[in-house]
């Protein structure tokens, strides 16, 4: 056992933060990336040592440049690499090179990482081991008429979905006969562009189904356990949204049953570190095993909120060679949590990216109250990385509670400058069929009258700027005309600026 005195933290933003956090209360020292994209990233200011890739003259994006982190792993000594997830958090091949140069991976085996990513031999290897699954293409879909036989015997509608990678890119729901071909070329060249794969395979889609997923820690001895379920149907375009802990779907006999086929899929495939299987739920209470991420997840502080357990501490742990110092009957589910992602999105407009400086950005504090967040007052959101600006999780001991403070919390948060997702946030939890638990992956498309929650108080600030505004604009020399339709969107903090630039 190789106890880590050092990490590069391969990877940005929040994530970045969260890692450092608890790398440096376990006395590791932590090593952070500066890229030419981001050179002033907020999450610098967390790290021990700064390694300038500010030069870089690559054409690979410094995240996914492998030859040049193992160089900087080695040339700087450090023990242990944490890619956190996106990036290369699921790359076999990176996870292999950090093997071969006697460096830790912390994350599972190249063996494990490869055949779970790989969701056609994912589900080979469920369904040799009694795992519920959707019917299906047994393995890739050779051409546009095998699927279309495929589809046909199986019975429409069907989903198609990439062999590889995730996070809904090359998945193409198919309604009719006649949109096969189109579809499946759609999928496959999404597939292509996504994960340079083309390869994708086919399943029975399962209308308003749930999405539930179960946290799993593996040690290198065989020891297994999972930590609960998250409940993850809050989603657009297959991109989650807002997650919880637990669900309210389960009741105690099916969450154990679905543990155990977690669990399953893990010992199956020899499976070390932190990971998560995900499965669909069904009206009926059937669930049927999707695929397993191979990394930390974006959700997983829900899961920390409501068990008391630091997954990336066990992550390292688990990489440095300890054993599991629990069990699953130590395994308590307390409470409950939700987490929003505050994106830098105009819901307005479909969820449109939202580009420009952070003018100001406060969040709430307390003790039901976690912020995970890469920016701060002046942060510049660009088109070169992902939208979320902030991860909001509230804690409540029930599931009222919790819906509750995170309201709360929610209308504390001040952002200025730029649109985000926190207007759609307030409508899900106003929502009276989320209050009463009643989701599902359609919700937003079906359940959803308005995207985006109007408060009445917010309006008479943004109607008495709008009125001093204009009479402002009406008293100075210059002004001959005001043009309300360019100015009828604007909000109150952005009213705000122009007056005070008067």
């Amino acid at each position: 056992m190789k106890k880590i005195k050092s990490i590069l933290i391969a990877n940005r933003g929040e994530i970045a933060i969260r890692i450092a956090d608890t790398a440096k209360k376990m006395g590791i020292k932590v090593f952070g990336i500066k890229t030419s994209k981001e050179p002033g990233a907020y999450y610098l200011q967390f790290m021990d040592e700064i390694i300038d890739f500010t030069e870089n003259q690559s054409d690979i994006p410094e995240f996914l440049d492998i030859d040049r982190l193992i160089y900087i792993l080695k040339e700087y000594n450090i023990d242990a690499v944490h890619p956190g997830y996106g990036y290369l958090a699921e790359n076999p091949y990176f996870a292999q090179k950090c093997i071969d140069e006697k460096i830790i991976f912390i994350g599972p085996k190249p063996d494990a990482i490869y055949k779970l990513g790989n969701k056609t031999i994912a589900k080979q290897i469920a369904s040799t081991h009694q795992i519920p699954l959707l019917e299906g293409s047994n393995g890739n879909i050779k051409n546009t008429k095998h699927a279309r036989l495929l589809a046909q015997k199986i019975g429409y509608p069907v989903i198609l979905k990439a062999a590889s990678g995730g996070g809904g890119r090359g998945m193409r729901i198919v309604e009719r006969d006649e949109d096969i071909e189109k579809m499946f070329k759609m999928a496959q060249n999404e597939s292509e562009k996504a994960f340079a794969d083309s390869s994708v395979f086919m399943e029975k889609y399962v209308k308003n189904p749930r999405h539930i997923e179960f946290q799993i820690l593996a040690d290198n001895y065989g020891n297994t356990i999972h930590l609960g379920e998250r409940e993850c149907s809050i989603q657009r375009k297959h991109q989650k949204l807002l997650e919880e802990s637990p669900s309210s779907a389960l009741n105690d006999e099916l969450r154990k049953k679905m543990g155990e086929s977690a669990i399953k899929i893990a010992q199956a495939s020899k499976y070390q570190n932190a990971g998560t299987v995900e499965f669909l739920l069904d009206e009926s209470g059937n669930y049927y095993f999707m695929e397993m991420n191979t990394r930390i997840q974006v959700e997983h502080p829900v899961t920390e909120m409501v068990t008391g357990i630091d997954l990336v501490e066990w992550q390292i742990r688990i990489a440095q060679g300890e054993k599991l110092t629990m069990n699953q009957d130590d395994v308590k589910i307390n409470g409950w949590a939700i987490e929003c992602r505050i994106n830098a999105e105009d819901v307005q407009s479909g969820f449109s990216p939202f580009l420009g400086t952070i003018e100001k950005i406060q969040f709430p504090k307390g003790k039901n109250t976690r912020i995970e967040s890469g920016v701060s007052d002046g942060s510049v959101v660009t088109s070169y990385y992902d939208s979320m600006l902030a991860k909001l999780i509230c804690y409540g001991e029930t599931r009222e509670k919790a819906i509750a403070n995170t309201l709360s919390s929610l209308n504390k948060i001040i952002v200025k400058g730029i649109k985000t997702t926190i207007p759609f946030h307030k409508a899900v939890l106003t929502n009276p069929k989320f209050i009463n638990g009643n989701i599902s992956t359609s919700f937003i498309l079906k359940d959803m009258e308005q995207l985006y929650y109007s408060d009445t108080e917010d309006e008479l600030i943004a109607a008495f700027w709008a009125a001093l505004n204009y009479n402002i604009e009406l008293e100075r020399e210059d002004a001959t005309y005001v043009d309300y339709e360019k100015g009828k969107n604007m909000t109150p903090w952005l009213l705000n600026k122009r007056l005070k630039s008067i």
